[in-house]
C-alpha cells in the first residue's frame, strides 16, 4: 500500500449528491491519510464527468473495474441501497477494504451475508453510521455514563424524515417503494438509532406500528402519481435493557415545530437534544441539560476544542471522523470504526420493529423477541 490510502468511490456525482457534499470534503480534510484516485458510476461517461469535476486520475468503465484495480485500496459505496449487496460483495471478493453507506443491506439477510463475507476476508469493513462519532453524541454518552441524569428512567424521541411527504421528484421516487429498503425507518430513524443505542444501550422489548397515511405520491418532474408502500409514520415503544422506558415517533415530511427532539429523563436530571432535522447523522445537534436544583435547561455542549481540526460543515465533519477511524484500522489492525457486525445488530433492531408491526396484522401472532 502507498503511504496514503488510495480511495475509489462508486457513486460520485457533482452537485447536491451525498458523496460530493460529504465524502469529498471529508477526505480533503484528511489528505495526509487519503488520496481519491478514481470513480465508477452507472456509465463511463458519468464517471468521466465526475473525474473531471473533481480532478481525479481515473474514471473507471464500471464498478468491477474499480474494485479490481491495483491502484485502489479502499472502495467507498455511496449508491442506492438495492445495489449495496452486489457492489460490497465484489469489493470484498477483490480483497479491498470497504466503506459502505448505511443501510448496509436491503434488509437483515443481506447485511448478515456481507458481514460474514467481510469476516472471511479479514479486511476493514466499515459502515456509515456517522451519528455514532458525532462530537455531541460522544459527549452525551460520557454524560450519561458519568451519571449526569442519575439513573435513566425514560427517554422520548420524535423526529421528521424530510422525505415521505405527498410529493417527490423522479430521482427520489425509489424511496416510496418499501421493497427498496430506503425508508423512513431504515434511513433517518436507523441512523438516529445507531447513536441512540450507543448512548442508552440496547432494546429489551419492542412494540411497533408502521403506518402509511399518505398512500400515493405526486412525482413533480414527471407529473405522475405513484403508489406509496413505505410508511410515513413509525411508532416504537418498550423498555431498554437498563429497564428504562422509551417512546419513539418518526414522521415523514418536515414539522413547523421541532424536527428532532430527544429527551432523556433520570432520577437526578434531564437532557434534551434538538436539531433542525430528524436525520441526526447530518445536522448540528444542540444539547441542553439540568440537574439537581437547576430550574431550567442550559447548554451542555462539548468543549470548543472538540471541534478543532474537523470540517465546519456537519455532514463532512461526521463522515471525516469515520474516515479517521478507518485509516487507523487499516494502518494498525484495530477495528474502531463502526463495522459490518455493528450494522447487523442495527439491522436486527429494524427487523424486530418490522416483525412487531407484522404481528399486529396477523391473527393470533405474538410480537417477536429481538433476533439476537
Amino acid at each position: 500500500m502507498s503511504k496514503r490510502i488510495r480511495v475509489g468511490i462508486i457513486g460520485l456525482n457533482p452537485g447536491i449528491h451525498w458523496a460530493a457534499m460529504a465524502h469529498m470534503p471529508a477526505l480533503a480534510a484528511l489528505a495526509h491519510d487519503y488520496e481519491v484516485v478514481g470513480v465508477a458510476n452507472t456509465s463511463l461517461a458519468s464517471a468521466q464527468r465526475a473525474a473531471a469535476a473533481f480532478g481525479l486520475r481515473d474514471a473507471f468503465e464500471n464498478a468491477q473495474a474499480l474494485v479490481e484495480s491495483p491502484e485502489v485500496d479502499l472502495v467507498v459505496v455511496t449508491v442506492k441501497v438495492p445495489h449495496h449487496h452486489a457492489l460490497v460483495s465484489a469489493a470484498l471478493n477483490a480483497g479491498k477494504h470497504v466503506y459502505c453507506e448505511w443501510p448496509l443491506g436491503n434488509g437483515l439477510a443481506e447485511a448478515r451475508e456481507l458481514a460474514d463475507l467481510a469476516g472471511t476476508r479479514g479486511v476493514v469493513a466499515a459502515v456509515g453510521t456517522q451519528m455514532r462519532v458525532a462530537p455531541e453524541i460522544e459527549h452525551l454518552r460520557q454524560l450519561i455514563a458519568e451519571g449526569y441524569v442519575g439513573q435513566v428512567l425514560s427517554t422520548t424521541l420524535v423526529g421528521s424524515g424530510g422525505q415521505w411527504t405527498g410529493q417527490t421528484d423522479a430521482a427520489h421516487a425509489y424511496l416510496e417503494d418499501v421493497r427498496n429498503g430506503a425508508t423512513l425507518l431504515s434511513i433517518p430513524l436507523g441512523h438516529t438509532l445507531a447513536g441512540f443505542r450507543d448512548v442508552l444501550g440496547d432494546f429489551a422489548s419492542i412494540s411497533a406500528q408502521l403506518i402509511v397515511r399518505r398512500t400515493s405520491t405526486h412525482v413533480t418532474d414527471t407529473d405522475e402519481t405513484i403508489v406509496r408502500t413505505t410508511p410515513d409514520q413509525v411508532l416504537v415503544q418498550g423498555t431498554l435493557e437498563s429497564g428504562a422506558a422509551y417512546s419513539i415517533h418518526y414522521r415523514g415530511g418536515v414539522s413547523r415545530g421541532v424536527n428532532l427532539l430527544w429527551e432523556i429523563n433520570g432520577t437526578e436530571g434531564d437532557i434534551q437534544v434538538t436539531a433542525a432535522s430528524g436525520h441526526a447523522q447530518l445536522t448540528q445537534l444542540s444539547v441542553r441539560g439540568a440537574r439537581g436544583t437547576d430550574s431550567e435547561l442550559t447548554p451542555l455542549m462539548p468543549p470548543a476544542s472538540t471541534y478543532a481540526g474537523w470540517p465546519d460543515d456537519v455532514m463532512a465533519r461526521n463522515v471525516a471522523r469515520i474516515y479517521a477511524l478507518i485509516a487507523a484500522d487499516i494502518r494498525t489492525g484495530t477495528r474502531s470504526a463502526p463495522g459490518f457486525n455493528d450494522a447487523v445488530a442495527l439491522h436486527e433492531t429494524l427487523d424486530a420493529i418490522e416483525r412487531s408491526n407484522a404481528a399486529l396484522h396477523t391473527p393470533g401472532a405474538v410480537s417477536p423477541e429481538l433476533s439476537r
